[in-house]
This record gives C-alpha cells, structure tokens and sequence, in this order.
C-alpha cells in the first residue's frame, strides 16, 4: 500500500503539454523554471510517501472521532500537518506578501495530486484553506487580509466553506442562516450548516468559517446572499486570540469514505448570535464564494486523478505479485502472476490510460489559468480565462467521473480479495465515491458547462477549442508511425461527434432545455473524453520525436496513448448519439 508519485510523466506533462516554459516566462513567474519544477516535485515526492501516504489506511480504520463538541483527528495527522505547514506546503502557490512562495498554481497542482494520492482524508484540510485564503485575495478587506490570509498560509489556522444546510443541499436560495448587523461592522450569525468539511478539528488553534448568510433586509433568492468570515476563536486586533466564537461543532458524519476527514454540523448562534465579519459586498456574496467553489471544483478534479493513479499503482503491485493460472498462449505450463494474462492488462492498461488523461487535462487547465492571473496582455488573459472557465467543470466532472470507474477496475484486478478491506483496494472505491458529488455534483458541472459555458457565448471557446483539436489531427495525419494512424480515426470521430453535439446545445437549448440539460452529463462525459484523448494525442506526438531520449518512457507513453484511444475515444460517438437522440423520447423513471 505505498504510494510512489510518478514524477516523470507529472514532469513530462508540465514541460510539453500544460506550457511550463510559458508560464515561467510571465511577470511574477520567473523562478518557476522546469528545473524549480523538478526540484520541488521531488521533494513532494518523498514528503508524501514517507509520511502521508503510511496513514492513509490506518487512518481508514480509525478515523476522526467527535466527542463532548470537540473533534479529535486520526492518530499521527496532527504531526504530519505540522510537518506539511513547516515545510511551507500550504503556502506554495499563494502571494510571497503574505508569506506564500508565489509559484503558479501549474507547479502546485501536481503537488496537490500527490498530496491527494498519499492521502485523500488529510489533504481535504489544505485543500479547503486554499479556498478561503483565494476567496479573501479576491473579495477580503485589506483589513481582513491582513488579519487572517498569513495565518493561514502559514499552518497557524485553517479555513472551512459554510454552504449546504439541511433544507437547502445545493440550491442556496433556500439558505436560512440569518446575520444581524451589530452597528459596528461585524454581524451576528445563527443558524445550522451541515456537511462541513473539517468544520473542526485539532491541527491548529484556529479555524475560519466563510459562511453564507441573509441579512435581515436581503431580497429573496441567491441574490440575498452574503458571504462572512466567522473564526473558532475572536481575533484581537494584534492576531492573538480572544474568547470562544458563538459556534459549535454537534456531530460529525459516519460515511462510506474519506472517514478520517471530519465531516461537521456547525451550529452558529445558539448563545446570542456568532461574530463575523462581512467579505465583499452585502448582497453578493456568491460572487466571492464562487472564487472559493471553482478552485476547490478544480482541485476536487485533481483528487480523482490523485485516488485513481494511487488505485492503479496498488493494482499494479498485486498483479505483478499474485500467481493464478496458466496464460492462455500456452507460453508456459505453470501458473504465472496474473499480469501476464489479458484481461488483467486489458484492466491496467485502461487504468493508466484514463489516469494520465485525466493528469494532461487538469495540468492544461492549470496551466491557462496561470496565463490568465500573470499574462501582461489583456486579450491574453481573456482568451486564457475563457479556456480555463470552460474547462473546469469537465475537470470536475469527468477526471471524478473517471475515478469511481478506474478505482472499480482496482477493485476488479485483486478479484475476491479487491473486496476485503484488508488489502486495502476497497478503500479507494469507497473514497472516490464523494468526488462526484461534494462541491457539485457532475450533473451541476454539466449544467454549468450548458449554460454558462456553451450557451454564454455562443459556443466560441468550444469551437476554439475543437479547431485545435482538428490541428493535432492534421499533425498525426503527417506521420506514418502506426501509433499515429491508429489515434487519429478516433480522435477524429470524436472532435465530430462532440462538434455535432456542440451544435445541438445551442440550436435545442431554447426551444427544448428539457432534452438539452437532461443530456448535460453526456455531453459533459463526451467533451472530457475528447478533450483529455486531444491531450493524449498531443503526448504522442511528443514521445515519438523523443523516443531517444528516454525510450522506456516514451514507448510506454506510446502505448498507453493507443489504449485510450482504443478503450476510450471509441466511445465517444455513443456519447454523442444519447444527446443528439433526447429529443426523440421522454425519460419514465
């Protein structure tokens, strides 16, 4: 059960897919060079492996446990997170002004997968902090700034985000926390918020709650919503801590998975009312929780990337180990270790095919992220937005989507004993399970990708988008390598198939939302798997001009390109069919 992260191909990705050089060319950015990247990964490496990745299913068996309003985590996390705040992890890619390093969320994100691999149930606390620290950047005072984002960088506190309630799940219209102006510029908060992840705990001595509320005078709907930062602990004006806030942990949660991850109902008011303090404007509170939601939906992408490769690699190790029958090629007359046979290599070959499509995407993503925060050029920017904002909710949808089938496939190669939870394969399944559904579910991402992703602008980044996707096809068109002939067919139908359906939102969006919408998974499903093959086919045509180089790697990259492209892109068509054809039937559930 160790986790050993694959750097390389995590390098290969950054240097010739996701724009690295690019990135460390932009002001602010300089330091980020292909060798810091590799510098700082392998240190990662070894942090997460020698201390994450051991707790991990230990901490499966013996999770955080709530008792008498207080939360105790899993044994040896409060070590390993001081161990992770020292050593400056949290603060990686956040502002040097506040005690961050600086480095471009395209060096971080392999770092967070790695983080989410060695241990899915303790990296959901770094991952919230990021959140709320990104939330305050954007929408905080400078007084809140100053306050509260060094000490979280630091390790000192960590953040939480306050949304769902009991009546409300994800329509936050129907919130009912309640903040009551004191007169002074801070609120009084009360009411109940439920499913908060790491909503208490004791890694630090303090915890930030962002947490949506109604002002008394708000005007109904998510356009009477505010945003409020609510500490644990008061905060005295010199950063010391004061008396106990106004909120309460009352229990945690018994789930299918992430069990050492608290899971917290947060009870706010009940002796007067909790302290906090408004971020942003009254009334608009989602636009700066919204910053918080689209970086935890990216990084939500990334754990099912994170669960999956960690699946993979313990699949891999026990099929190299377990003895069970004789290949059916007849090469030899004795039991041989079950990697050798097909349909176990059928199994693992698509596990890793679909991790390492999954990884291009999210790292592609990241990277026209960075070029949208740093790029000196205005148009640059947008046009890098637009791309980074149509492709996060694929990344969440589809990379977690992928999760659940290739931790499934994990499952499948230990056989019997894949569900006996001593081997430890059972656990990813079960982890991945909520990546589908915590910060919304796919069927959210998809709806977000309609409307606001395709429909917004007439489905401009989309054709952009397959354009380049048509350019990569003329690429492979040009080589006569085998591999290149055999990716191109389907990537080909693919890039059709998703224009097809492209065009079908937008022509059927108005006259028929019920088809187009009720379709919005697979044509989210359709654009993640012809966009993460277009990554794919990008990677061979890479490892075919640099076979010398490294030709262990690059042949394997080969390879496992064809795979996808035989065991995914096929099916995109298919995708495209259930769209195109929802129109012609009515559902009966």
């Amino acid at each position: 059960m160790t986790y050993q992260a694959p750097v390389k191909d995590m390098l290969f990705v950054l240097n010739h897919l996701a724009g690295l050089p690019q990135v460390a060319a932009l002001p602010g950015f300089e330091e980020a060079t292909p060798d810091t990247a590799q510098a700082v990964l392998e240190e990662s490496a070894h942090f997460t492996a020698d201390v994450l990745a051991p707790l991990n299913h230990p901490a499966d068996r013996e999770p955080s446990a709530w008792r008498d309003g207080a939360v105790t985590t899993s044994p040896g996390f409060k070590e390993a997170f001081r161990q992770y705040t020292e050593a400056g992890w949290q603060g990686m890619s956040h502002p040097v002004e506040y005690g961050g390093q600086g480095l471009p969320g395209l060096i971080g994100s392999p770092c967070s997968e790695m983080l989410n691999a060695a241990n899915l149930s303790f990296a959901l606390c770094p991952l919230l902090t990021n959140g709320a620290i990104e939330a305050l950047l954007t929408a905080g005072s400078p007084e809140l700034k100053k306050r509260f984002i060094g000490p979280m960088i630091s390790g000192q506190w960590t953040g939480t985000m306050n949304l769902t309630e009991p009546q409300a799940g994800s329509d936050l219209a129907m919130i009912r926390t309640r903040a009551q102006p004191v007169g002074d510029g801070t609120y009084r908060l009360s009411g109940t918020k439920i499913f908060i992840t790491y909503g208490d705990h004791d890694l630090t001595e303090n915890i930030l709650h962002l947490v949506l509320a109604r002002l008394p005078d708000a005007p109904e709907g998510v356009k009477g919503i505010s945003l409020f930062l609510v500490p644990k602990f008061l905060v005295n004006e010199d950063g010391s801590l004061g008396a106990r806030n106004d909120v309460a942990c009352v229990s945690i949660e018994h789930k299918l998975g992430i069990k050492a991850s608290p899971t917290a109902t947060l009870q706010f008011g009940d002796e007067g009312g909790a302290l906090g303090y408004l971020v942003g404007q009254e009334n608009r509170g989602l636009d700066a929780m919204f910053i918080m939601m689209n970086a935890a939906r990216y990084a939500v992408g990334v754990q099912g990337i994170a669960i999956a490769d960690r699946a993979y690699q313990h699949a891999l190790a026990y099929a190299a180990e377990r003895v069970q029958s004789r290949p059916v090629d007849g090469s030899s007359r004795e039991a041989v270790a079950i990697i050798q046979h097909p349909d176990v290599r059928r199994m693992l070959g698509t596990m890793r095919a679909l991790t390492e499509a999954g990884r291009a995407l999210a790292y592609v993503t990241a990277g026209h992220a960075d070029q949208a925060h740093a790029n000196p050029d205005p148009d640059a920017r947008r046009r890098h937005l637009a791309v980074q904002e149509f492709l996060v909710p694929i990344v969440k949808g589809w990379c977690t989507e992928m999760s659940i089938d290739v931790t499934s496939l994990g499952v499948q190669v230990h056989g019997g004993m894949g569900f006996i939870e001593e081997t430890g394969a059972a656990q990813y399944y079960r982890d991945a399970r909520i990546l589908t559904i915590y910060e919304g579910t796919t069927a959210i991402q998809a709806n977000d990708l309609v409307g606001r992703k395709t429909l917004r602008d007439g489905g401009a980044v989309a054709q952009a988008l397959l354009e380049a996707v048509r350019q990569t096809e003329a690429e492979l068109e040009s080589r006569s390598e085998p591999a290149a002939t055999l990716v191109l067919k389907p990537l080909r139908q693919a890039r059709l198939a998703l224009g097809n359906v492209v065009d079908f939102v937008l022509a059927n969006a108005a006259s028929a939302p019920n088809a187009v919408f009720g379709s919005a998974v697979p044509y989210l499903l359709l654009a993640g798997t012809t966009l993460a093959g277009w990554q794919m086919a990008r990677a061979l045509l890479v490892s075919l001009d640099r076979q010398h180089e490294d030709p262990e790697f690059h042949q394997a990259k080969i390879a496992t390109v064809q795979c996808y492209a035989l065991h995914k892109l096929t099916q995109a068509p298919g995708l495209a069919a259930v769209v195109l054809g929802a129109k012609d039937y009515d559902i009966q559930p």
